[in-house]
């Protein structure tokens, strides 16, 4: 028969563990696949240990279990917390436009995995690593059968609801359900760190021009660089590159995504080497996987438009916020779109449902949207505000025996407020 569970959230990454952890401190019997062997996904495996933004316009908008992990995270590490009472317009306010990154909180990834991990082990929930989803059908009962390739053998696990937050809707796809997509997506970013090198006493406008030289002598590809035109000085701080067409929603995609950036990698550190004073650098550290910004999203009840998004609409069903610049990064690099001063957008709950759905759900970067709304919903915080709503949504109808659809609102958002999500007010949104 397999195993039996209330609730199976496939993904653990950035929503993925914080929908498992709702679910279960729901009450709900909870398994959670992962393909690699760690939680955190794009925040640990991926290197963006820089989770936001859960601040704007001078208050906190997103909260709850995810806020949680990465407080744990930053007071386990001894580290310190960014000032948010400072943003533009604010009394303190001395940045230039552009600089939300302020507001994004760095953690120790590795702790931040174990923390995850052991949260989950804490709330009961069966971690399953290593699992792949292969099908999926509903049965006669009701009851959805997941099966699984995992190292050498095939599980099954049957459940009332499933929750798909492999950042990709492989989980929908899976079953058919309509899933967006554009002809060109956003590169990924393999990151990784260089040691041993020296500038001091170094003609820095010579190993510019020499850096420039490289690239258009095409030694160097410009997305080897991330930033067009960067200062060779910054590239050996950031180590950042654009890896075009990375794509993390089949295994020839994620194959070819990391071959790339690998390949980037070594032309940077060939080059650098060939530097007076980097004549032995080295790398000091990489990330296993190239990060991935963009691939498939559902086509939910509601699909929230830019215009939605940067207007700071307030949705009757909004179960969270969400802050971040139109975000679309390219082969040229990013010039992010700032939201005006005051707008926070919210997120509906009917963009986590697939259309023409029953007992599934979305939640992380896969939600409900169009491509420029997505470049800024993609962002850790509201990807974790995402995946709790759908952890409690998915408890709570299996602990009713219905879709979550039929849940009652202000039962989903009292179970939120309880695990302390800040769930949007009428009066508190922008364009209300």
């Amino acid at each position: 028969m397999g195993d039996s569970y209330d609730v199976v959230v496939v993904g653990g990454g950035t929503a993925g563990v914080v929908a498992a952890l709702q679910s279960a401190r729901a009450g709900a019997r909870t398994a959670l696949l992962e393909i690699a062997g760690q939680l955190g996904g794009t925040m640990t495996a991926g290197g963006v240990n820089f989770p936001g933004i859960f601040h704007a316009w001078g208050r906190q908008i997103i909260a709850g279990i995810g806020w949680e992990l990465v407080a744990r995270a930053v007071a386990m590490n001894s580290d310190v917390m960014p000032d948010f009472s400072v943003y533009p317009g604010s009394a303190g306010w001395t940045w230039p436009l552009g600089q939300h990154w302020r507001h994004q909180i760095a953690i120790n990834a590795p702790l931040y995995a174990a923390l995850a991990e052991e949260a989950c082990v804490d709330a009961g929930v069966e971690l399953r690593y290593y699992e792949v989803p292969i099908g999926v059908k509903r049965l006669d009962d009701g009851l959805w059968a997941l099966r699984s390739c995992a190292a050498g053998e095939e599980r099954v696990a049957h459940c009332r609801q499933l929750i798909d937050c492999t950042g990709d809707a492989s989980l929908c796809g899976l079953l058919g359900l309509e899933r967006l997509r554009e002809d060109s997506t956003q590169p990924g970013t393999l990151w990784y760190r260089l040691e041993n090198f020296d500038l001091a006493g170094q003609d820095h406008a010579q190993l510019q021009a020499r850096l420039n030289a490289a690239v258009a002598s095409g030694q160097l590809l410009p997305t080897d660089l991330g930033t067009p035109g960067i200062a060779f000085r910054e590239l050996l701080r950031l180590c950042g590159n654009h890896i075009m067409g990375a794509d993390s929603s089949t295994a020839a995609g994620r194959t070819q995504a990391n071959i790339a950036g690998r390949q980037c990698m070594l032309r940077v550190l060939r080059f650098v080497r060939s530097m007076p004073g980097c004549e032995n650098a080295r790398i000091k550290a990489m990330q296993w996987q190239t990060a991935v910004r963009e691939t498939w999203r559902v086509k939910g009840e509601v699909v929230i438009g830019v215009d939605d998004y940067v207007r700071g609409m307030f949705w009757p069903d909004a179960v969270c916020h969400a802050y971040y610049p139109v975000d679309l990064h390219d082969c040229h690099g990013v010039k992010p779109e700032q939201l005006r001063p005051g707008v926070v957008p919210t997120v509906p709950f009917r963009a986590l449902i697939p259309a023409g759905s029953s007992d599934i759900l979305v939640g992380g970067r896969c939600l409900s949207s169009d491509r420029l709304a997505n470049s800024a919903l993609r962002v850790q915080a509201p990807c974790m505000a995402t995946g709790q709503a759908a952890g409690a949504a998915a408890a709570l109808a299996a602990r009713r025996g219905c879709t979550p659809a039929q849940v009652p609102f202000a039962e989903l958002t009292a179970l939120l407020r309880e695990h302390g999500a800040i769930v949007p007010e009428p009066l508190a949104a922008a364009g209300a």
